[in-house]
């Protein structure tokens, strides 16, 4: 895909976020949270719907598949062929869309053999798009004007005072270890995919990730992240992370 051609599906995916942001705080501004039970027992909401609903509609015109956490789940043996798709969470923070924090998101990535080439990710609360394409670097919208971020440099592990962004709800002995681990750190709390934009506009340093993803928890922010200057890897192996395998689970991963 050439580059006019991100530019134009990168223009479609944030006006589908900026859309279905705004499906989502119909709902939430009326508080009435018509909650079901999804598989895993998380709280399924009219919000999630509507979104998943208008980012499809909106895409429809690149032909392109889409993977969504609200859509049906297309058999490896099919997804396996597809050389670009959209992955897609409607609403990443569905609980803390419910406990009416503010800090959920909508996730809309475009991903290329395994890799994401485009992500876009909307604060509805705040009204900020964070959008990039692989080589165009890093944007955020707000108010209507899109302004350039800049690069970050490695982070040190060794620093004193990193500051780790994380969910003390997802708190666990391997991330405890990992903090214990550097030199005076501060830990910054954040939801869904928050923690990626905490990095990129500057505000934390690591963000290690020891507990379950779904790979569209990930795609979109994991594309922001690359153009910021930021790897998502696995610690084990220092490789980044990669979309569409046979198990949509990713595996626990370091972003700095």
């Amino acid at each position: 895909m050439q580059s006019s051609e991100l530019s134009a599906c990168v223009e479609l995916a944030v006006r589908a976020a900026e859309k279905a942001a705004a499906e989502i705080l119909d709902v939430y501004d009326s508080g009435k949270f018509e909650t079901e039970s999804k598989g895993d027992n998380s709280p399924l909401t009219l919000a999630d719907r509507k979104s998943h609903e208008t980012i499809v509609e909106i895409l429809a015109p690149t032909e392109l598949p889409v993977l969504s956490e609200e859509g049906k789940m297309t058999p490896f043996e099919v997804r396996k062929r597809w050389e670009y798709f959209w992955m897609v969470d409607p609403l990443d923070g569905t609980k803390e869309f419910v406990k009416r924090n503010g800090e959920f998101t909508v996730n809309i990535a475009l991903v290329h053999k395994g890799a994401p080439v485009l992500g876009v990710v909307n604060v509805p609360v705040t009204g900020e798009t964070y959008y990039a394409t692989r080589g165009g670097g890093v944007f955020l919208k707000k108010n209507g004007v899109s302004t350039m971020l800049g690069k970050r440099g490695p982070t040190d592990l060794g620093r004193k005072g990193l500051r780790v962004v994380g969910s003390r709800s997802h708190m666990n002995a391997e991330t405890e270890q990992f903090i214990a681990s550097l030199r005076e750190p501060s830990f910054v709390s954040a939801g869904s995919s928050l923690k990626f934009l905490l990095l990129v506009n500057g505000q934390a340093d690591v963000y290690p990730r020891f507990a379950p993803t779904m790979e569209w928890d990930t795609a979109a922010a994991h594309a922001i992240a690359n153009e910021a200057g930021l790897k998502v890897t696995q610690p084990a192996t220092g490789e980044e992370i990669i979309y569409n395998k046979e198990n949509l689970l990713n595996p626990y991963f370091l972003v700095s």
